[in-house]
């Protein structure tokens, strides 16, 4: 009852929905700062292709990895120079920076803390930076940008439509937006509308990645489960454990039933015109 109250309130207050955010982003970054845990998405699974080759030391982010993958292998990204907006605890901003060889990654982060825990879990990747910055009112002047990057992280703002306005303003003409998040069945048209209302970008990808994101979770279960029980307080283990998308949770069952649904988008901007 009481996590069918907080949706209802969440999905009804983007003002309680943009501060309830920042508490919980800002609360975890600063009561756990293991450098084993740097990823925070959901995770997804890919049969089709090559297994992606990864240092043995990040095998057990396996799941989230292949989702920033998918998302970032839309393009080509080295040589480029990426934003990501709403990059948390820093893990896909570093795979991307080490892994897709841009020239340089800026991950934006609206919690000072999380950009706090950023700087020193991946001080040593030397071509990533992270700054504090609301994905709302991005602090870049425009055309900043080759490549703006946003992973499950856009269901937490006030206005998303303020945020793909921002992404397109600051992507140089022919820059990509590369994104994927997740939706209420219900709200698919809606947030669907909302990215086509930017006039100055075109859709190039979309794709339904529903099916693998729920495959991840129960693939992931058993580790998440044990994360929880190590680094949070036994009175907010259910709450997290919604949170994670752990098997059985509405969340994860959303994703079953195909009551939530999770898209993966890539956007061009269009060349300016006289």
């Amino acid at each position: 009852m009481l996590i069918r109250l907080a949706v209802f309130l969440l999905e009804h207050s983007p003002l309680l929905r943009r501060l309830l955010w920042r508490w919980w982003y800002g609360r975890l970054a600063k009561n756990h700062t293991a450098r084993d845990w740097t990823f925070m998405n959901y995770g997804c699974v890919t049969s089709d292709g090559p297994k992606l080759a990864l240092d043995p030391a990040e095998e057990s982010d396996r799941f989230c990895i292949q989702l920033y993958h998918r998302v970032a292998s839309a393009i080509d990204l080295a040589g480029q120079s990426v934003l990501e907006v709403g990059s948390g605890r820093g893990g896909g901003a570093s795979f991307i920076a080490r892994y897709h060889r841009p020239t340089k990654i800026i991950g934006a982060d609206f919690s000072p803390q999380a950009v706090a825990l950023c700087q020193q879990l991946h001080a040593t990747v030397a071509n990533l930076t992270f700054t504090v910055g609301d994905a709302e009112h991005l602090p870049f002047p425009d055309a900043s940008f080759d490549v703006v990057v946003n992973v499950e992280s856009s269901h937490c703002y006030g206005h998303v439509d303020k945020f793909f306005a921002e992404a397109a303003r600051v992507l140089r003409p022919g820059g990509h937006f590369l994104y994927t998040d997740f939706r209420p069945a219900t709200e698919i048209p809606a947030w669907h509308a909302a990215l086509a209302a930017q006039s100055g970008w075109e859709r190039v990808a979309h794709e339904d990645v529903t099916a693998s994101v729920a495959d991840a979770l129960q693939a992931d279960d058993e580790r998440k489960r044990k994360l929880i029980a190590e680094f949070i307080p036994p009175s907010f283990h259910h709450l997290f454990g919604e949170f994670a998308g752990l098997v059985g949770g509405q969340m994860y069952e959303g994703f079953r039933k195909r009551e939530m649904l999770y898209h993966r988008f890539a956007f061009r901007k269009k060349a300016a015109t006289s």
